[in-house]
């Protein structure tokens, strides 16, 4: 599986229609107990975080938990849909945990297997929706971000926030071109997604130059802000700003041939982590509802089993 596609290929489309098409109920059944157990755990955590209950918002947390307990029960499978799984993989079968923009209206995390899509948090945007569905993956709905533009026409609605450029921290912008701002006035980069770091990264950080060149430059009072709060020695490696140095920026990752693996990936979130959110005291960009999401969002990796994929 391509990571910047969700498409199957022959093999991967055979195995699902041999070994998952027949048990799509006992799977669904499997998913539902598994849901269940999850349910019990996480309640709580929802009202903490956002402030509204459980399950709201809880798509990452709820997707890992399931698959968590998925894993610990594919050496000994005892339902039909575990036995029917666990076919699957040792056949070559393969699943990953993905993320992306589910009919166009918001981010979701669900599970790929085979050619299916696999929703195990359905109900986290609208209680009222089934708690688990499967699809066929090109009937879901489902599209990776395709670059920055992209992510900031869903998420300014969905999340309710207003873009810029990061102009405020040159170095971060190849990897973390936006900076958002919520209706309170909440300031932080975007997105510490491992996904959209490695979608900027594919091309030699091009679609990342091409947002700090054409999305609109960060106010003087956002960049004054989040300026405010970063770490002596991120401010020594950013001592001007503005959409030229953040361009440069990305010209000379690309000219030195920059390989976007897990080590870069972690010290740029490391990075990130030294520009902590922070908040416009005088004024804040008016927008309909939300608030800076959960930075811990997260993409696929392809894997060969389930047990990967909450790794």
């Amino acid at each position: 599986m391509r990571e910047f596609d969700l498409g199957a290929d022959r093999l991967q489309s055979a195995l699902t229609k041999r070994f998952l098409i027949p048990a799509l109920p006992a799977l669904e059944a499997m998913f539902l107990a598994l849901r269940a157990e999850t349910d019990r755990v996480l309640g709580d955590e929802a009202v903490a975080r956002y402030g509204k209950p459980y399950p709201y918002g809880m798509c990452l947390e709820i997707t890992i938990d399931v698959l968590s307990r998925l894993n610990s029960r594919l050496n000994r499978p005892r339902s039909a849909g575990e036995r029917a799984l666990k076919a699957f993989f040792a056949n070559g079968g393969q699943g990953r945990m993905v993320w992306g923009v589910l009919r166009d209206r918001y981010f979701q995390n669900a599970i790929q297997l085979g050619s299916l899509y696999v929703d195990v948090s359905n109900d986290t945007v609208d209680v009222r929706k089934a708690k688990v569905e499967i699809l066929p993956m090109r009937e879901s709905g489902l599209a990776l971000v395709r670059d920055a533009a992209h992510f900031v026409r869903i998420a300014s609605d969905y999340w309710a926030m207003t873009f810029y450029a990061n102009t405020a921290l040159p170095s971060l912008a190849p990897a973390f071109p936006m900076i958002a701002v919520d209706r309170k006035g909440q300031i932080q980069i975007q997105a510490k997604v491992g996904y959209m770091m490695r979608l900027f990264g594919a091309d030699g950080f091009r679609l990342a130059e091409q947002w700090l060149r054409d999305g609109p430059p960060a106010p003087p009072a956002v960049v004054r802000a989040l300026r405010s709060v970063c770490s002596p020695d991120l401010l020594a490696e950013n001592p001007t700003v503005g959409a030229d140095e953040a361009i440069r920026a990305c010209k000379r990752l690309r000219a030195a041939g920059t390989i976007v693996d897990e080590a870069w990936a972690a010290r740029m979130q490391a990075l990130f982590d030294q520009a902590p959110a922070t908040r416009l005291v005088a004024q804040a960009p008016v927008s309909a509802r939300g608030a800076i999401a959960d930075e811990r969002r997260t993409n696929a990796r392809p894997v060969v089993g389930i047990e990967a994929i909450a790794a």
